[in-house]
């Protein structure tokens, strides 16, 4: 259960747990297009695509890249993310995910295309084209992760 007015949030990849905390928002994107939970919304499951889940506590937003995953929303204001990846804003490498973007984008045109995994690749390539879209839409943004009470 969560303080008032608050919604008790655990985001976890099949590694670790990503942040926990109490927040009054959080906007995600769904295969049925993005939504934003608040407080006391209707319990839900849904399945998550390649993007941003921007988290809001106080003033402040936080977004963290995911490669998809599931979102459940509870009775008593409890939402568990179980994402496939998910890294802060500030943890994203953006050197690192555009030679991904790239040599993914080189793969997929090589001529052996037997030899390619195209559904592997394409998830790979969502997945750092979501990193990459936190990243530069955030950069010029000091992002910190909130405190955890």
């Amino acid at each position: 259960m969560s303080a008032d007015n608050k919604i008790s949030f655990k985001i976890a990849t099949p590694e670790k747990i990503v942040y926990e905390d109490e927040i009054d928002q959080i906007s995600v994107d769904t295969k049925m297009g993005q939504i934003t939970i608040l407080v006391d919304h209707l319990p839900l499951v849904s399945t998550l695509v390649p993007g941003e889940l921007l988290l809001k506590k106080g003033n402040e937003e936080f977004p963290i890249a995911i490669s998809g995953g599931f979102i459940e929303v509870r009775k008593g204001n409890e939402v568990i993310v179980l994402a496939d990846t998910a890294e802060r804003f500030e943890e994203i490498d953006e050197i690192r995910a555009q030679e991904a973007i790239e040599k993914a984008k080189k793969v997929m045109k090589e001529k052996d295309r037997e030899a390619v995994d195209y559904t592997a690749l394409s998830a790979k390539l969502e997945k750092e084209l979501a990193r990459m879209k936190v990243k530069k839409k955030y950069r010029k943004i000091r992002a910190q992760p909130p405190t955890n009470n």
